[in-house]
């Protein structure tokens, strides 16, 4: 791969990562508080991350597979030379950041069970009691915790790989 393709491929997988990691940091850090001065009404504030989050959805979801593709694709040498992968810090860091990534994808697949089709036409319609979108809302909260948190430590070990550290 030339220089140029690299610094390309590089790009592609940055801007995809400020898109998943950015976006998630300014539903939980900026939106999501800001909801509770808009709204006291729980469901209301459902309503709208519901609408949110499928808007979101749209460009985060192929940004977090393009991240995936192009990180596979830049540490394919590395890969398929399983004996590096423990002699070298890269090689573990790589693992590491593998693992992370596998525990975002199996959190954010549970955040999707969670919120399914069925349960979001249940808070749009407003056919979900109260206690119930509580609880529903406490599991969310607690996923996105997970995700953000997940999120910035790939980009930590991702920092490290590219540091050669």
């Amino acid at each position: 791969m030339t220089a140029l393709e690299q610094a390309i491929l590089t790009w592609i997988h940055l801007i995809s990562a400020a898109i998943w990691v950015g976006g998630s940091l300014f539903i939980g850090i900026v939106f999501s508080p800001l909801l509770k001065t808009i709204t006291d009404s729980v469901e209301t504030r459902m309503q709208i991350m519901i609408r949110v989050g499928r808007r979101f959805n749209k460009i985060a979801v192929p940004s977090l597979i393009i991240l995936m593709a192009t990180g596979l694709y830049s540490s394919h040498m590395l890969l398929s030379k399983p004996e590096l992968l423990v002699a070298t810090s890269y090689g573990t860091f790589l693992i590491i950041k593998i693992i992370l990534v596998i525990v975002l994808i199996i959190t954010y697949a549970v955040h999707v069970r969670i919120i399914r089709k069925d349960v979001e036409e249940q808070i749009m319609s407003n056919q979900m009691p109260e206690h119930q979108i509580q609880k529903l809302r406490k599991k969310i909260i607690i996923l996105g915790e997970i995700t953000v948190v997940l999120s910035v430590a790939i980009l930590f070990f991702a920092s490290l790989l590219d540091a050669g550290v």
